[in-house]
């Protein structure tokens, strides 16, 4: 199960995963197989990070999300941050960056 940032628990959905992953990689040269690759092992890592409970924030797996997206695409992995983590200013937008770049 996740656990939203309402609180409310929906049943793990690997599909939503894959098409966030696609929104965000959109136009970028990430190929069909990289999605699958990182979508499975995004879902494995989930299983066992969900333990005994099977429950996981929705918070938790964006992390994951976001850790496979930072090795394959920087422009994917902004993309996908500026949603998981909703970002609502630029300077959102910025911090961000310098973090991914190592500099903040």
């Amino acid at each position: 199960m996740v656990v939203k940032h309402d609180g409310r628990r929906e049943p793990f959905d690997r599909d939503k995963i894959e098409r966030g992953l696609e929104r965000a990689a959109r136009k970028r040269p990430v190929s069909v197989l990289d999605i699958e690759r990182i979508t499975n092992e995004i879902v494995d890592e989930t299983y066992r990070a969900g333990g005994f409970a099977r429950e996981l924030s929705s918070a938790a797996i964006g992390e994951l999300v976001l850790a496979k997206l930072s090795e394959l695409d920087r422009v994917a992995y902004i993309r996908y941050a500026s949603v998981c983590r909703r970002f609502e200013n630029i300077e959102e937008f910025v911090q961000e960056i310098r973090k991914l770049e190592g500099n903040g």
